[in-house]
């Protein structure tokens, strides 16, 4: 481990876009957030109860099988719903959340929907199988092809089924990133086709009024979320500030750095440490959007990225022209100073996860030495930003520590394989001691990270202090 630290530094870096303020999330947008995705499953519930839902399973094995394939399938319909939403950009949510938990999230409630789906389907079929005397094979038919809607609600089935499928890990590892997320626009097609049916044959439709009311309302609400956030924000952003190419600058084996030019981008609330999805519209490929952290602080004419080819869209980068336009969706993240509860701050990244954090590192305020920055790499080759971060050492009085190696085998943990003697506990608290004193910031690979996050929280680090946001989909 080397240490290119500077304890004091002679002068304060002063520049427009080093002091942005933070604005603070208010705590109870997440829990009025919960409460109003919970209590729209319980209102299905009612509305269900109130259609008699509890007598029918009573009148005989066919009303019960039925009734309870109408719940699940309501149930099914308004998780589906809330799953929208979640994933809908709404800044409330976003700041609220993160995207990488609203992302788990989203997975858990869609798997739960579907899961909610199938049961529906089978129940259903089941009761009126019962109901007609009939076999199920001839009874699934006459349904299909007789009852309003069904043949787009199989077709929107299927939709829904491809992402699923899609979402299961083993499925992700072997897609590329571009092809998951068209796969997953899916879910789109699948919601929409479902519509109809439950307008035509959905007994809450047509014999509730209340229930017509809470459903209608339910689909405005998630189409007008996609509508203003998913699309005419994007678009009115990308109009407003005119992004385009400045410059590409190849930072390492496969690491490359674009910076864009803009206007009026201090009226645009993004902070150090977010992503945008980008759209480079320089000919195919432009219309899939790839998300990239900043790695600089925003200014107010320009913003930074770096990214490392790991796909189609990031392998673009360096064949980038000056001037090609650019369209984006964002600022997305919460790995910001608004999080902050300490004065000091410890950074740990690994690998090209080194860029929101020195962008945090440039943004941030602290005074010279509450800032440590332990940075992990295979060798100095792959070090990202060295010349920056040592000139943030000296300007700022930032403890910068060059972690080098290659990992260790047999055992989870976030140093080399020279460090193996070190616990991993022991050798943070060596590279930023009263670590406890500290906002920490992790950025890299999902097992380095965690490794990183078990060590700190071992130590006695307060989970309030421990700041992290997946980026892996």
């Amino acid at each position: 481990m080397t240490n290119r630290g500077a304890a004091q530094a002679t002068s304060r870096h002063r520049t427009v876009h080093l002091r942005r303020r933070s604005r603070r999330t208010p705590v109870w947008w997440r829990d009025a957030i919960g409460v109003l995705c919970w209590g729209s499953v319980l209102v299905v519930i009612a509305l269900w109860l109130s259609g008699r839902g509890v007598q029918l399973l009573a009148a005989g094995p066919a009303d019960l099988l039925t009734s309870l394939g109408r719940l699940s399938g309501l149930v099914a319909a308004d998780l589906l719903l809330v799953q929208v939403f979640l994933m809908a950009r709404v800044p409330m949510i976003e700041r609220s959340y993160g995207q990488d938990e609203l992302a788990r999230r989203h997975r858990l409630v869609g798997f739960w929907s579907f899961n909610l789906l199938m049961v529906h389907v089978a129940l259903i079929l089941g009761g009126y199988t019962l109901r007609d005397h009939n076999d199920l094979l001839h009874e699934t038919w006459s349904v299909v092809t007789t009852y309003g809607g069904m043949l787009l609600a199989v077709a929107g089935s299927i939709a829904l089924t491809v992402v699923v499928v899609s979402s299961v890990r083993v499925a992700r590892r072997a897609l590329r990133y571009e092809s998951w997320h068209l796969l997953h626009l899916y879910a789109y097609v699948g919601v929409g086709l479902s519509v109809p049916h439950e307008i035509w044959t959905g007994a809450d439709f047509t014999t509730s009024a209340v229930a017509r009311a809470y459903w209608w309302s339910a689909y405005a609400v998630a189409l007008a979320a996609i509508l203003v956030y998913r699309v005419a924000l994007p678009v009115w952003r990308t109009l407003r500030h005119g992004l385009t190419v400045r410059e590409v600058i190849r930072e390492g084996p496969g690491v490359v750095t674009v910076t864009l030019a803009g206007r009026g981008l201090h009226r645009m609330p993004v902070q150090a440490g977010q992503y945008f999805v980008f759209r480079f519209l320089d000919g195919p490929g432009w219309s899939r959007g790839n998300p990239y952290s900043l790695s600089a602080s925003p200014a107010p004419d320009r913003l930074r990225v770096t990214a490392k080819a790991a796909g189609d869209g990031s392998s673009r980068l360096a064949g980038l022209r000056p001037g090609t336009k650019v369209a984006i969706e964002g600022p997305y993240g919460r790995l910001t100073g608004e999080r902050r509860v300490t004065r000091r701050v410890a950074m740990f990244a690994c690998g090209i996860g080194i860029t929101p954090l020195r962008a945090l590192l440039e943004e941030l305020a602290y005074e010279p030495g509450d800032a440590v920055l332990v940075y992990r790499a295979h060798d100095l080759d792959d070090l990202v930003f060295r010349d920056e971060l040592d000139q943030l050492a000296q300007r700022r009085g930032v403890a910068v520590n060059y972690v080098l190696g290659p990992r260790i085998r047999n055992r989870q943990s976030w140093l080399p394989e020279s460090a193996a003697a070190w616990t991993d506990e022991d050798a943070m608290q060596q590279l930023v001691p009263g670590i406890s004193q500290y906002d920490v910031y992790v950025c890299g690979p999902d097992q380095w990270m965690d490794a990183v996050c078990v060590a700190a929280t071992a130590i006695g680090l307060p989970p309030n202090q421990l700041h992290q946001e997946r980026f892996s989909w």
